[in-house]
C-alpha cells in the first residue's frame, strides 16, 4: 500500500527532528502516527508502518520463516492462512530454512494468496560471491512459486571480512543490483546477529539499501547493543530498520521468567523500528503476538530505562544473546561448502 504524500514529507521531518534531538521515544510516536490511514483507521486491522524511504507500508510483525515448521508443514500451512487473514501479511524466509523445506510450505500455502503478501527472503552466500546469490534467487523463486520478491536481503552477516567480500568485483551486492535491475526483487537489504561493528562497516560502502535486519530485545542494550550502534546509523541513513530476536531466539528469558512475552515484544516495538520479525511455530504464538500488535502503546522512554535497568543483572553476560557469543559456523568457508553445496545442486 502507498503512503500519501503528504505523510511520508511530514513523517520524515518529524523524524528528523526526532533523531536530531535524540528521542528515540518520540521517533517511535513519529511511527504511531503514521501508522494510520485516511480517517485514524489502522491499515487491515494490524498497526503498520512505512518501509523506510520506499513508499511501501507493511505490518508491524514479521512472520518468520525460520519456526514455520517446527512442528509440522501441514501447522506451517494453516499459520500462513491464519495469518493472512488476520492482516498480518508480511512474510520472511530464507533459502536455507530447514533445508529449504521451509521455502517450499510457504510457496504451497501462497498459492492463489501471492498478491495478499510482502514476500521477503535470504540469500545464503556466507562469503560467497554473486553467481552463488543469484542461483540462491532462483531456486527461492521455484519453491516460493513466485516471479518476484517484495525484499530480498543477504543473510546472517557476521564474519570480520563479511564486509570486503561482500562489495568485491563479483561479490553478493552485485547479486542484489543485477536482481533488483531485473525486475526480480522490488527491494534489498542485508541481515545479521552476532556483531554490530559488522553491521557498521558494511554501512560505510554506502549501497543502497533498502533495509537492515538486526537483533533488537531489552537484553541487547547492555552487551555488544545493535541498538545503540547500529539502530541510530540505519535511521540517519534512511534505511529500514527491521527487528529480530526479541525473546533472544529460544525465548529463554521468558521461561526464566526474567520478562514477559508482552514486555519483551512491545520494547522492541518501542524502538524506531518498521516491523518485528517474529518466530510464530503454532496458531497459538501468532494468536497471542497479534493480539500484543494489536494493542500496542509505544512504551515512554522513562518505562524503557526501568525495564532495561530491571534485567541488566542478566544482561550484562550476553548469557541469553548466545547468537553474540557462541561461534559463528558461516566463518569457517569450508564448512560452508560442505554445508550448502548437496542444497545447492537439488
Amino acid at each position: 500500500m502507498k503512503l500519501d504524500r503528504r505523510q511520508v514529507l511530514k513523517g520524515m521531518g518529524l523524524l528528523g527532528s526526532a533523531l536530531a534531538a535524540g528521542n528515540v521515544t518520540e521517533m517511535t510516536r513519529v511511527f504511531a502516527g503514521m501508522e494510520k490511514g485516511e480517517g485514524g483507521k489502522a491499515t487491515g486491522g494490524l498497526p503498520h508502518r512505512p518501509l523506510g524511504r520506499t513508499g511501501v507500508q507493511v505490518p508491524i510483525l514479521v512472520l518468520g520463516g525460520g519456526h514455520l515448521i517446527k512442528q509440522s508443514d501441514e501447522e506451517g500451512t494453516k499459520i500462513v492462512h491464519e495469518a493472512i487473514e488476520a492482516g498480518l501479511t508480511f512474510f520472511d524466509n530464507a533459502w536455507d530454512y530447514y533445508n529449504n523445506r521451509s521455502e517450499e510450505v510457504m510457496g504451497k500455502a501462497l498459492q492463489g494468496k501471492r498478491q495478499r503478501v510482502f514476500l521477503m527472503t535470504k540469500m545464503c552466500t556466507h562469503g560467497r560471491g554473486k553467481d552463488i546469490g543469484l542461483l540462491h534467487l532462483e531456486q527461492s523463486l521455484r519453491r516460493l512459486r513466485t516471479d518476484y520478491l517484495d525484499l530480498w536481503q543477504i543473510h546472517e552477516v557476521g564474519c570480520q571480512d563479511d564486509p570486503d567480500l561482500i562489495f568485491r568485483p563479483g561479490g553478493a551486492a552485485e547479486a542484489l543490483l543485477q536482481a533488483k535491475q531485473q525486475g526480480k526483487v522490488r527491494f534489498i537489504g542485508f541481515t545479521g546477529h552476532k556483531d554490530p561493528a559488522v553491521h557498521l562497516n558494511i554501512l560505510k560502502h554506502d549501497f543502497p539499501f533498502d533495509t537492515c535486519q538486526l537483533p533488537l530485545n531489552v537484553f541487547d542494550a547492555s552487551y555488544q547493543s545493535f541498538e545503540r550502534l547500529v539502530l541510530p546509523e540505519l535511521t540517519r541513513r534512511g534505511i529500514a530498520p527491521l527487528g529480530m530476536k526479541s525473546l533472544c531466539g529460544k525465548g529463554e528469558p521468558i521461561k526464566q521468567g526474567v520478562v514477559t512475552v508482552e514486555e519483551a515484544i512491545r520494547y522492541v516495538l518501542s524502538l524506531p523500528i518498521v516491523s518485528l520479525v517474529s518466530g510464530i511455530d503454532s496458531r497459538e504464538v501468532l494468536r497471542q503476538n497479534l493480539a500484543i500488535a494489536r494493542r500496542f502503546v509505544p512504551m515512554t522512554e522513562q518505562e524503557m530505562e526501568a525495564l532495561r535497568r530491571r534485567v541488566a543483572g542478566a544482561a550484562a553476560d550476553g548469557r541469553f544473546e548466545n547468537y553474540k557469543t557462541d561461534r559463528l559456523w558461516s566463518c569457517d568457508r569450508p564448512e560452508v561448502e560442505q554445508r550448502f553445496g548437496p542444497l545447492e545442486r537439488m
